[in-house]
């Protein structure tokens, strides 16, 4: 691997811009998918009800290929009347046994009211069992890029061996909104009434006028309280993910701080225009000794208000690149950092073609790689 330094780093404090009481966060701006705050956040926490989030893709994705339809009716079964209903006395949207229950219902229930019984009836529904719909839960997670998650179950109720992260949590939501916008609203949505019974979004973050839209709550004895959260205002949006915290109040509080800082605290960059060369990767036995190398639009990212001179760029790309290179086509990545977090990934193509290169320049090229080899 080959690395290219842009910008050469000055000194800077190694202590965090931003403090919080949470034992994990993770904050990234939507539109550039800069890192605004990072604080362990591929440490693995039980999910509780943010869980939900992957159960949620799961149905969205079955309804966008075909598989499932919003007017489809499932049956509430014993087992998700006893572990999710109203006997539980766990998030409930009061489904009555032996009823049948759209799909589209379900899905307000859950996203609205955290209802685990309506999670199991889907999960039954489209899998015949929880188990299995486990089983659709973390394969849909790998094929989304989600490594590390793991889910035994549709709920997120105390499970062995169940578990995600900050950093995952903050991917799965952002795809949530991008992918799925019809469904997205139901996160915003106020209340929900199912079986005469009125309960309102859970989500503490609604109600306090810092441009909130969802996303959900989790509390687990072993982790304490979590949240995921998105925010959007003045023409920006930003995704976080909390764990760690001692209560329900702390929570919403810590969360708010975190949206603010993350909306008030870093001004927009432009590094590189729409087009522009952005650096060159070395070229093994081509007519030119480099290839230049550029994205596929403008390369934007967030810096902190404070401490603009924290900012690192480094082109990171396996190396030498051979040639024949065709323009366009993929060769490494433009990593930058702010401070010591890595706060964004922009993938680089080849800004030109270049062809092979005399016989003379090959051979050149031949004993400049086998020299520089015996050193890697």
């Amino acid at each position: 691997m080959l690395v290219a330094v842009l910008a050469a780093p000055s000194a800077w404090a190694q202590a965090q811009l931003f403090e919080t009481k949470a034992k994990q966060a993770f904050m990234i701006d939507a539109e550039t998918g800069t890192v605004l705050y990072s604080k362990d956040p591929d440490a693995p926490f039980p999910p509780a009800s943010l869980a939900k989030l992957m159960t949620m893709e799961v149905v969205f994705n079955a309804i966008r290929t075909g598989k499932l339809s919003l007017d489809t009716e499932f049956p509430v079964s014993e087992y998700a009347w006893r572990t999710g209903g109203a006997p539980s006395r766990t998030s409930t949207m009061f489904a009555a046994l032996n009823s049948l229950i759209r799909v589209e219902d379900l899905i307000q229930g859950v996203i609205v009211q955290s209802a685990n019984d309506g999670c199991i009836i889907l999960a039954e529904g489209m899998a015949g069992s929880e188990a299995n719909f486990a089983e659709l839960m973390n394969e849909r997670a790998r094929e989304l890029g989600l490594t590390k998650s793991v889910f035994r179950n549709s709920t997120g109720l105390p499970a062995e061996g169940q578990s995600v992260t900050a950093r995952e949590l903050v991917a799965l939501a952002t795809h949530l909104w991008r992918e799925y916008p019809e469904f997205y609203k139901h996160y915003s949505q106020p209340d929900f009434t199912w079986n005469k019974i009125f309960q309102r979004n859970r989500n503490p973050l609604l109600a306090l006028n810092i441009g909130a839209d969802g996303l959900a709550t989790g509390f687990t004895e072993a982790s304490g309280f979590a949240i995921v959260g998105s925010a959007a205002r003045d023409g920006r949006r930003v995704f976080i993910a909390m764990s760690g915290m001692e209560s329900d109040a702390q929570r919403a509080e810590e969360a708010r701080r975190l949206i603010e800082w993350g909306m008030r605290g870093f001004d927009r960059l432009e590094i590189y225009a729409a087009g522009e060369v952005v650096g060159e990767a070395k070229a093994y036995g081509g007519e030119k000794s480099g290839v230049a190398l550029r994205a596929a639009g403008p390369v934007a990212i967030f810096v902190p208000v404070a401490n603009r001179d924290r900012l690192v760029a480094r082109i990171v790309y396996q190396g030498p690149v051979v040639a024949p290179v065709e323009e366009g086509t993929p060769i490494g990545a433009l990593k930058v950092w702010i401070g010591d977090t890595m706060s964004q990934e922009t993938p680089l193509y080849a800004a030109e073609s270049v062809g092979t290169g005399k016989i003379h320049q090959r051979a050149l090229d031949a004993v400049e790689e086998l020299l520089i080899g015996w050193l890697r």
